[in-house]
């Protein structure tokens, strides 16, 4: 019976959801319905409403249904403007770690917005934001990836921080990283992962 109710209960938002108002202050109403379905639909229509962001993002910082955080994800990366961006590195602090890693899938698909602030991530006073930067960098596809990963293994007190972006460098660096790397693992001679990450890095420079 509750699978058949919530059938019913779906087929009766997806019949009635059209005859809805569905200007920009009747979709923010939306967003905090009890339904999610309800709320799934106003997250995907908020899209069109250039100034949502800020409240997409209060709704993500709270919504518990999967479906509709990968909703509202989908809509703040197109939407894609500052507000957007900001509220994405907000949730990189949260103490959800699902909600962490939701916000770098989603600035993964926004290079060119993403760009703009990457140093400012890869120098955050929290090292845990400078190790999520590094993973964005993995698929950002921007010509400074390397330069920025460089910087860090050489500046970066942290040894888990070098250690991420080592890791990355030897997926995607060139000769340009090879005098940083050699420094890298002088200035953590002891420390054995960064003498594998490094060593490993080196290996694949030569290979390429």
């Amino acid at each position: 019976m509750p699978i058949i109710r919530e059938l019913q209960q779906t087929a009766a938002v997806n019949d009635n959801e059209r005859s809805v108002p569905r200007d920009c202050v009747c979709l923010l109403a939306e967003l905090v319905n009890p339904n999610p379905i309800t709320r799934r639909w106003a997250a995907r229509d908020l899209a069109d409403c250039p100034d949502s962001a800020g409240a997409l993002v209060a709704r993500l910082m709270c919504e518990d249904d999967a479906s509709v955080r990968e909703v509202i994800l989908s809509a703040l990366t197109l939407l894609g403007d500052k507000e957007a961006i900001a509220g994405l590195v907000q949730c990189l602090r949260s103490d959800s770690a699902s909600l962490r890693n939701e916000a770098i899938e989603g600035m993964k698909q926004m290079p060119d917005q993403v760009a703009p602030i990457m140093r400012g991530l890869l120098n955050d006073h929290d090292a845990d934001v400078r190790i999520f930067a590094v993973n964005i960098l993995e698929s950002l596809r921007h010509p400074e990836v390397e330069p920025w990963l460089i910087a860090v293994i050489e500046n970066d007190p942290q040894v888990n921080v070098c250690a991420t972006a080592v890791d990355l460098l030897g997926e995607v660096g060139s000769d340009a990283s090879r005098h940083a790397l050699h420094s890298l693992k002088a200035r953590f001679s002891d420390e054995p992962y960064i003498q594998f990450a490094t060593d490993l890095a080196l290996k694949r420079l030569s290979q390429a």
